[in-house]
């Protein structure tokens, strides 16, 4: 099967697509013909070996999240999956492929209505933004500052905190055309990348889901309001400084908070079913799935140069 793979850690022209041996599904898996595959900013992190190769060889298949039509199952699966239309977490890669396999505990089947596109731009996206929010304890009216606001988890943390009830809700991006997308989308606020600008917009903020991390993290610390908390979900722009801490106990007169939060301390099961309650909230109008563009399978490298560039508003999703 047509597969793309990792030739080298480094930049996009690392990825190449190859011939890899069909794959048949494991006991507890299910084999799904791919329709849709999502790329991610973990697909270009790991890629380019920034942050270390995780532990991944030359040869590794990037992509964790794919949408298709399910043509086999491993022992212990039900055959009625068979011929099911369905979105599947494929864990740590095997996405960028024609054929992918994933367990049956990770894998959603879509509601009628939606297109597998829009399953791979909802999916993993909308299940990280919905329990970074719980994890920052968000409650409705409350304010909110999403910081890297255009990706596809910003997109949906901005969607889900304004379903939520959010009071004033901001949002960093780079320009102003993404801000008022923002605002369509539900942000009250757009801000610039340092979080200046923006007319009449809060000093300081309950909760701030950031992306981002990076140099500026401390400054954003700053704007916690008493009690505020503030949940890092990535490190796009790289580790932050290493005593960024000191702002932390600089301001702990005001108890705010600082979390971390990764999807892999969720267990799989709640993954799924919070992946599936954001497939009915899209279905009843509720959310939307933001594509940026759809590109082939062959065409992987100038995807993840379109990630590494900056311009994404919302998710590049691939097909064979």
């Amino acid at each position: 099967m047509k597969a793309v793979v990792i030739e080298t850690f480094g930049g996009p022209e690392g990825l190449a697509v190859a011939d890899v041996p069909d794959l048949g599904p494991a006991a507890g898996e299910l084999l799904i013909d791919t329709e849709a595959i999502g790329v991610g900013g973990v697909d270009t992190v790991i890629r380019s070996g920034s942050l270390g190769d995780y532990g991944f060889a030359r040869g590794h298949v990037p992509g964790n999240e794919v949408a298709g039509t399910v043509v086999a199952v491993g022992a212990g699966v039900s055959t009625e999956w068979i011929g099911r239309r369905v979105w599947a977490f494929t864990g740590e890669g095997g996405g960028y492929a024609e054929l992918a396999s994933a367990q049956e505990v990770s894998v959603v089947a879509l509601p009628a209505g939606l297109s597998p596109a829009q399953a791979v731009t909802l999916g993993t996206s909308g299940m990280v933004a919905q329990h970074a929010l719980r994890h920052a304890h968000f409650a409705a009216g409350e304010s909110v500052l999403v910081r890297g606001a255009a990706g596809g988890i910003g997109v949906m943390a901005v969607q889900l905190a304004a379903r939520g009830g959010a009071g004033a809700l901001a949002v960093t991006t780079s320009s102003a055309a993404r801000g008022e997308r923002l605002r369509e989308l539900g942000a009250t606020h757009v801000l610039d990348r340092a979080g200046t600008g923006g007319t009449d917009a809060p000093a300081g903020y309950d909760v701030i889901i950031d992306i981002v991390a990076g140099a500026e993290l401390p400054s954003f610390l700053g704007r916690l309001e008493p009690n505020g908390r503030m949940v890092t979900l990535g490190v796009m722009g790289g580790w932050p400084p290493a005593d960024f801490g000191t702002a932390l106990i600089a301001a702990f007169k005001k108890s705010v908070s600082f979390a971390t939060f990764s999807a892999d301390t969720v267990p799989m099961s709640q993954r799924s079913a919070a992946v599936a309650q954001v497939f009915d909230a899209a279905v009843r109008g509720e959310v939307k799935a933001v594509v940026h563009q759809t590109l082939s399978l062959d065409d992987a490298v100038e995807a993840h140069r379109m990630m590494q560039s900056g311009a994404v508003f919302g998710r590049i999703v691939l097909t064979p």
